[in-house]
């Protein structure tokens, strides 16, 4: 198996790139692809059937997102694995598209992986609350608090060190030892009822 180097941050070249990268599945599966892995592996981290996984992965690396890393021999069969060309990926504002519609597949790609993230941390929470009927203890935590952005520039501002802060957090708990594995998800949205402008 060779890990290929990957690019901390990508630009996205083609309107096909970015259109692919909006589904939120795929989104997913990129993060996961940050090591290599094959669709069965990706398959069980989602709860998603290899098949599914592997139509997928024909996409992404069809537009050039992802790349084979090599093969692994698992009993009679040869999965392929696969690898994320970066960890971040950018969306730009220059693909002939009117800026409208940019800023809203961004928008829609966010929320459509919000509620994927969300699907995914209540099937979580009930496999765990299972285990805790079952006498394990589980240990977790959840955050929750309000912030008040009213303009836009105070808006890109808090994203931008949001993000930042999150990112040296994990980096500083991340380990090659991947036993006691947590999954952490972040999410910033504006209030529904007041007009869902962020």
């Amino acid at each position: 198996m060779a890990e290929i180097d990957i690019q901390e941050v990508y630009r996205l070249d083609s309107p096909e790139q970015a259109l692919a990268l909006l589904n939120p599945l795929r989104a997913e599966i990129l993060r996961i692809l940050s090591e290599p892995s094959s669709a069965s592996e990706v398959g069980r981290q989602l709860g998603e059937a290899p098949q599914k996984i592997n139509y997928h992965l024909k996409a992404l690396e069809k537009v050039g997102l992802i790349r084979r890393s090599g093969t692994r021999q698992v009993k009679n069969l040869i999965e392929v694995l696969y690898q994320s060309i970066a960890r971040t990926f950018i969306i730009p504002e220059s693909f002939g598209w009117p800026e409208e519609t940019v800023s809203k597949l961004k928008e829609q790609g966010a929320l459509r992986h919000l509620i994927t993230l969300s699907e995914r941390m209540r099937s979580d929470a009930l496999r765990l609350m299972e285990a805790s009927d079952e006498a394990e203890e589980v240990p977790s935590a959840t955050m929750e608090t309000e912030v008040y952005l009213p303009d836009e520039a105070d808006r890109q501002a808090f994203i931008r060190d949001y993000a930042e802060a999150m990112k040296a957090l994990a980096e500083k708990y991340r380990t090659p030892d991947k036993k006691n594995g947590y999954r952490v998800l972040m999410a910033v949205y504006p209030e529904p009822e007041q007009g869902g402008n962020l």
